[in-house]
């Protein structure tokens, strides 16, 4: 059973009638109604809505059990939220006009349903809804707008839209047959991720048109993605847009950019929330995060990485539990910590920067952690500054950019699943090469090392946290460099094993002795673009250079060892100025064996095309046979005494700069607080106006559902009031209806012609009108009833001799309450004329016996 979720508030009812007027009663969903309503007033929509579909309608009670082909509306003054299959109701958290009950709906039917959850936000104001809407579509789910020129209100569909969460957007007529169409062709993800149901390889071939674009359009690789996961996003993406054919749909892409953005987003959709699976993080906290931290020395720099951030709960998380730990053992004054949190996405990356995060999280984050490392905001909860400063959020792709590295801990949860075996076996030798010596690599509950046991060892397996292993063929300084080309660039067939080995095999001799000569016996060489970076390794180059601390820099100078950067800065300014090469002898290299003389050659390249612009630098141990070229174009090597004044000059240099870095950052540090004062306090008034605002909106909107709601019953009145007129001036009886002041309320045509009525005199008093009826006691009968309630009923004749039987009594209301009198006037002139016939008959008859 699907679940549908329906915001709506301004201009909600119609809304929501023409989609209800338009939703089959067996689609087999359940469907969630939630209005801004007045929380002192009691509901009409329910029984509003029960006139347009014949589905069950009924006001949601607390703990029901939700049934498919049934509505569920939102009873006034409380918020409703979806628990497995039950609602749940509870009292608003919020002042009055500061309630956000959509958000609220949505955001409990994402972690309900996940990718099965669907939400639908129509006419209102303000933009309810739209957080709700993010949170269905960061578990997968179907997030369905309005259409914003069909919406009384528009204000919360284009919220809605411009915030990017918009699947389907459609006239609410039109929604129920997208919804139900979609629901039709998505495949079940139970059911697409099972073992038995995954596409072969060679299945895979419809979706290759797609990978192609998404990789030409957004420069990241999906094809050693896992199939299931490729086929089951890409249907979803077809579904909304009703195609059926995958050739269709390259088409479609190839037409539209937009969507392949959206498609882009859709395979980075991932699942995330604080503290996930309680377990590990309380063996984290309470065993071995202790026995990780309790040996480091003094002052050192704790560094964690979580691979996949998503919208950053988890790396924010891992900042609480460390300094958690930290305060335990009392080391938080003689550490610090830096969490480096990375994500594919940068739409995501933004959300987590913002650390602002919906009052839901209450069910995720324990009280005290609540209080100590969030600010409770009217709408959200706030990460605390203290521990937003320990987070760095990067974009990075594991699978094209170099590493982080010197890792304590790197968390990569629920990542690995969506990559077939293949590449996570490239990924793991690059989270071992990340870590440092016992550091330790935390998975998710679906994912294991395999046979990379070699490289960690579990710690703990039922929880997937594991400890490096030392391994000789990682620990060497060039293992990163040689990582490279991406892996994004290997095939699916392609072995662990595999090597960068020319094609032809044994038959071609001339092709296997050229790379072995080039591989073993070449000298170390790199090609450098404009920017002085790396872009082409060849032969052995860790003597000379080795990857930088932190995040790999591919630039020359911060992969430079030491004695080799200034020389190397002056002969790349000199190169490019001639067409010889440069060539340093003799410079001192400071490596792990100690200082070594190395002779290196600096070539600008100018031909053939693709080398235009780039810089060749050759490196050979002093010693080694060099080319013989003109003393004029050669740099000297420098003697002991210049090369002490260049290092004198140098740190002069680097000490100047340094003051003045000092002096601008305290500047600048006194600007910020300046400005983060002045910040403060806008904020500060802009949240008042905005408090005052958001008050005022939701007073509106109340009022316009409220006025919706008393404008059907009106229509309901005045329909009934015509149908009783027309009854009344359909039957052969004269009526008069009198308030309790005996003034005239509502007449017949037939009373007109026997009192003298017109429109104009509604109102009047009774006494006030002329009648033909010669019933000088009228007006005392009348009151006598109504003191009395006793009914009067007289015979009375006409100055036309005609005879009227007038029967006066009193105006019982459904309630019962007297509130006038009524007066019915008979003909009875033709009785009165049988009667007298009959008389006269009777009378001869008597006289002549």
């Amino acid at each position: 059973m699907r679940i549908v979720g329906i915001g709506a508030s301004a201009g909600g009812l119609a809304a929501l009638e023409d989609f209800f007027r338009n939703t089959p009663a067996d689609t087999g969903m359940a469907f969630i109604v939630v209005q801004h309503l007045d929380p002192t007033q009691k509901a009409l929509l329910p029984e509003l809505l029960q006139r347009i579909t014949s589905m069950p309608v009924q006001e949601a009670q607390d703990n029901q059990r939700i049934e498919p082909n049934a509505v569920y509306v939102i009873p006034s003054n409380a918020e409703l939220r979806v628990v497995d299959d039950r609602l749940k109701l509870e009292p608003p958290h919020e002042p009055r006009g500061m309630r956000l009950p959509i958000d609220v709906l949505f955001s409990s039917l994402a972690s309900a349903q996940g990718d099965r959850a669907i939400a639908v936000v129509l006419s209102g104001m303000g933009s309810d809804g739209t957080l709700g809407l993010q949170a269905i579509r960061a578990t997968g789910g179907l997030a369905v707008v309005q259409e914003p020129e069909s919406a009384q209100f528009d204000a919360m569909p284009r919220s809605a839209i411009a915030a990017g969460c918009a699947d389907i957007v459609a006239p609410p007529g039109e929604l129920p047959e997208r919804i139900l169409a979609y629901a039709t062709r998505v495949s079940e993800p139970a059911e697409s991720e099972r073992p038995q149901s995954s596409p072969s390889v060679k299945s895979v071939q419809p979706i290759e048109p797609i990978i192609a674009i998404l990789q030409h359009k957004t420069r990241h690789d999906f094809s050693l993605y896992k199939s299931s996961t490729l086929f089951r996003r890409i249907e979803r993406r077809m579904a909304i847009h009703d195609i059926a054919d995958f050739a269709d749909y390259a088409r479609y892409l190839t037409e539209n950019s937009q969507e392949v953005q959206l498609l882009f987003k859709e395979m980075l959709i991932g699942v995330t929330r604080f503290f996930r699976d309680a377990e590990i993080w309380e063996y984290l906290h309470d065993e071995a995060l202790p026995v990780l931290i309790e040996p480091l020395p003094t002052g050192y720099h704790l560094r964690v990485w979580a691979v996949g951030c998503s919208t950053g709960e988890e790396a924010y998380s891992l900042a609480m539990v460390f300094t958690e730990v930290l305060e335990q053992l009392g080391r938080s004054s003689d550490m610090t910590l830096q969490v480096f949190a990375s994500d594919l996405s940068s739409e995501m990356i933004e959300t987590a920067r913002r650390g602002r995060y919906p009052h839901t999280i209450e069910e995720q984050v324990s009280r005290p952690r609540l209080e100590r490392f969030f600010i409770r905001h009217e709408h959200d909860y706030q990460i605390h500054q203290s521990i937003r400063d320990r987070v760095l959020f990067a974009h990075h792709d594991i699978i094209l950019d170099p590493p982080f590295t010197k890792m304590d801990l790197i968390a990569c949860r629920n990542l690995l699943i969506y990559f077939d075996p293949m590449l996570q076996r490239r990924i793991f030798p690059l989270f071992h090469y990340s870590l440092r010596e016992q550091g330790l690599l935390l998975l998710g509950n679906s994912e294991t090392v395999g046979r990379l046991s070699h490289l960690f060892a579990p710690l703990k397996p039922s929880l997937r946290l594991y400890r490096k292993q030392e391994h000789e063929s990682i620990r060497r300084s060039d293992f990163l460099l040689k990582s490279f080309p991406p892996l994004s660039n290997l095939s699916r067939e392609q072995p662990m094993s595999a090597k960068n080995q020319p094609s032809g095999g044994a038959d071609n001799l001339q092709s296997a002795a050229d790379y072995l000569l080039l591989q073993v016996y070449s000298p170390a060489a790199v090609v450098l673009n404009r920017e002085a970076d790396i872009v082409y390794i060849s032969g052995r180059t860790g003597k000379y250079l080795e990857p930088a601390a932190g995040k790999a820099n591919w630039n020359i100078y911060a992969m430079a060892r030491d004695g080799l950067r200034a020389p190397l800065h002056k002969a790349l300014q000199q190169a490019p100025l001639q067409r010889e090469p440069v060539e340093l002898s003799g410079v001192a290299v400071q490596n792990g064996e100690g200082v070594k003389r190395v002779d290196v050659i600096v070539q600008a390249l100018r031909e053939p095309a693709v080398l235009k612009d780039m810089t060749l630098v050759v490196f050979r141990d002093a010693g080694a046979v060099s080319r013989n070229l003109p003393s004029g174009d050669a740099v000297e090597p420098a003697s002991d005494d210049s090369r002490s004044e260049d290092i004198q000059q140098y740190e002069q240099a680097i000490e100047r700069l340094s003051e003045e870095a000092r002096h601008s950052r305290e500047e600048l540090q006194a600007s910020n607080e300046e400005l983060q004062s002045t910040n403060e306090e806008l904020q500060s008034a802009n949240e008042e106006l905005t408090s005052s605002k958001e008050e005022m909106q939701s007073m509106n909107e109340e009022l316009q559902t409220i006025n919706t709601e008393l404008q059907t019953k009106l229509d309901d009145l005045a329909l009934a009031q015509s149908d009783m007129q027309n009854v009344l001036n359909s039957i052969e009886i004269a009526i008069l209806f009198m308030d309790q002041d005996l003034n005239v309320r509502r007449y017949t045509a037939r009373a007109a012609s026997i009192i003298s009525l017109r429109e104009s005199d509604v109102g009047r008093p009774l006494r006030e009108l002329t009648t033909v009826l010669e019933y000088p006691l009228l007006e005392e009968d009348a009151r006598e009833a109504l003191d009395t309630l006793k009914v009067s009923e007289k015979q009375i004749t006409t100055h036309e001799g005609r005879w009227f039987s007038v029967k006066i009594m009193p105006y019982r209301r459904l309630d019962n309450v007297i509130d006038g009198v009524v007066m019915t006037m008979v003909d009875i002139t033709e009785t009165k004329k049988l009667e007298s016939s009959l008389r006269e008959e009777s009378g001869i008859k008597s006289s002549e016996s």
